[in-house]
């Protein structure tokens, strides 16, 4: 009705303008094509965010995109695709920050009131794209993706149609199930799918508005007890593997717009955290009896979930690695990873790795350490120059509970500066080790990460990274690898974390509990929500 009101409206005005004079009709009828098209705006925040971990996170964290920088995220997007010919775009704020610690809330307001404020001066809208990864932890406010939906909900109204696409690691309380009416997440582990999640949950809102179906008649919520780290639900193996298939499959039945399943995330302190499944669509028998054979197979599958790759303590996977004639053999630093949460500066692995009597000539096995923030060794090392000899303190300054700041003492084999994570790296060789010293924490998962240090880690025995499982890339890499069982505010044992306050029972907390309640919970449309 809106598209053909628009029509009427523009083909008066097109005759109003030939009375009047000479006119100009391609600029007329492309004002007809852009008045017609619906009006969608863009925003959202993404971090996962430990609070067992000491760190807090700052704005300039989210490098966040105003306007029309914000289309640099979306290739499907570009100027040229068709998607973007689709629609009327309006961007506002994107945000996304390296997992880390729990946000301020100073950080927090100022990024959601800057979003609002652009969200106010280009009103209304017909629908929304909320670009999120759910796990946000923020200091004093729980729930904070459901706290900011609501706080766009006040300003753009209940009748725009608000699709949200997640990361898989990301957590989805009611409110925020409320609030939307579309939603989507990752279906891999690594996050090999996650611009193909994004253009799904914009190709659904575009699709929505155009046929003019707008808000799924259903939405199924069910909540599943089950609380476990990535490195136990990768879909590279089973059950995770044939878990997120079988989503994929569901998505496709006619009257379904989507499926997804949240694994959850971990290492946060909510009532929210944990996994859940969701099934929005149109055919309530399809919708609910979906959910509820994806929410069965998860929890019957719960016994399956284990760790991606063999665990050992460190001093066991150095052990192993050092025997191994498979090169170069990968060992995770689990518990400081800073693609989770952790801090990136714990220092106990390094200290532990540098204790070690045969990796102290430089003759020992070749190791790469990626890495440990070292802002005044970095700043000892340019001093220095390459080649020289320089000494100074790194890591702990954030995470010191399992080790104190390590000395660092060797010779400068690299200086790099720009990356926009670490700002400045340097490499210091210390006997046989390659330690990767930065400006600021930054994980290493990419090969180029590394060459352009000039380290050349298929030519070294062992590489140690702060990662758990590892990303596309290494994976290809390695020919031996172990995940070592280290400390940090990601720990990979769970229960021996202080949880105050997640919902109990849960699984693997309190594994004889008896079997939940599996059956979908139709959720409110958002027209109704609070």
């Amino acid at each position: 009705m809106r598209s053909l009101f628009l029509l009427i409206i523009s083909c008066c005005l097109m005759v109003c303008q030939v009375m009047a004079g000479p006119v100009n009709f391609k600029d007329v009828f492309e004002n007809l094509r852009t008045k017609s098209l619906p009006r969608i705006a863009i925003a959202g925040l993404a971090i996962e965010s430990s609070t067992f971990s000491p760190a807090l996170t700052d704005e300039a964290a989210f490098h966040a995109k105003y306007g029309n920088d914000v289309f640099s995220l979306y290739p499907f997007l570009s100027g040229d695709s068709n998607l973007r010919r689709r629609a009327t775009w309006i961007p506002t704020l994107v945000g996304y920050s390296l997992p880390g610690g729990a946000v301020t809330r100073e950080a927090y307001e100022s990024l959601v009131n800057k979003t609002l404020d652009s969200l106010r001066k280009n009103l209304p809208y017909d629908g929304l794209y909320f670009d999120i990864h759910g796990a946000m932890s923020v200091v004093g406010l729980d729930d904070p993706e459901g706290d900011f939906i609501t706080r766009i909900r006040k300003v753009v109204g209940k009748k725009t149609l608000i699709s949200t696409s997640m990361d898989l690691h990301g957590n989805v309380s009611w409110r925020l199930a409320e609030n939307t009416d579309l939603i989507t997440c990752f279906r891999m582990a690594p996050h090999e799918d996650a611009m193909e999640t994004r253009q799904r949950a914009v190709e659904n809102l575009v699709e929505r508005l155009e046929n003019g179906l707008g808000k799924p008649a259903y939405k199924a919520w069910i909540p599943v007890p089950i609380l476990l780290p990535g490195e136990k639900t990768s879909t590279r193996i089973e059950p995770g593997k044939r878990l997120y298939q079988a989503v994929g499959t569901a998505a496709t039945q006619k009257g379904i717009i989507d499926a997804a399943v949240w694994i959850g995330y971990a290492w946060a302190d909510e009532p929210r955290n944990h996994a859940v499944v969701m099934v929005t669509g149109d055919d309530k028998e399809k919708v609910t009896h979906t959910a509820e054979r994806l929410a069965r197979s998860f929890w019957d599958a719960r016994h399956e979930f284990g760790f991606v790759a063999p665990t050992a303590t460190l001093s066991e996977c150095l052990d192993s690695a050092e025997k191994s004639h498979q090169h170069p053999f990968f060992i995770s630093d689990m518990g400081d990873n800073p693609t989770a949460g952790g801090a990136g500066d714990v220092t106990w692995t390094l200290n532990e790795i540098l204790s070690r009597p045969e990796l102290k000539s430089v003759d020992g096995p070749t190791l790469i350490y990626a890495s440990i923030p070292g802002p005044d060794l970095v700043k000892n090392a340019i001093k220095a120059g390459l080649g020289a000899q320089v000494q100074g303190y790194a890591g702990a300054v954030t995470d010191a509970r399992y080790a104190p700041p390590v000395l660092i003492s060797g010779k400068v084999k690299s200086i790099e500066y720009g990356d926009q994570d670490a700002e400045v790296e340097v490499v210091v060789q210390v006997g046989s080790v390659y330690v990767i010293v930065t400006q600021k924490r930054k994980p290493y998962h990419r090969e180029i990460d590394f060459t352009r240090l000039g380290l050349n880690p298929h030519k070294t025995d062992i590489v140690v990274v702060k990662i758990g499982y590892l990303q596309p890339e290494l994976y290809a890499m390695k020919a031996g690898w172990l995940m070592a069982l280290t400390p940090g505010g990601v720990d990979q044992d769970l229960e021996r974390l202080p949880y105050k306050r997640i919902d109990r029972p849960m699984f693997p907390f309190d594994k004889n509990m008896a079997d939940p309640d599996l059956s979908a919970r139709i959720v409110p449309s958002s027209d109704q929500a609070r």
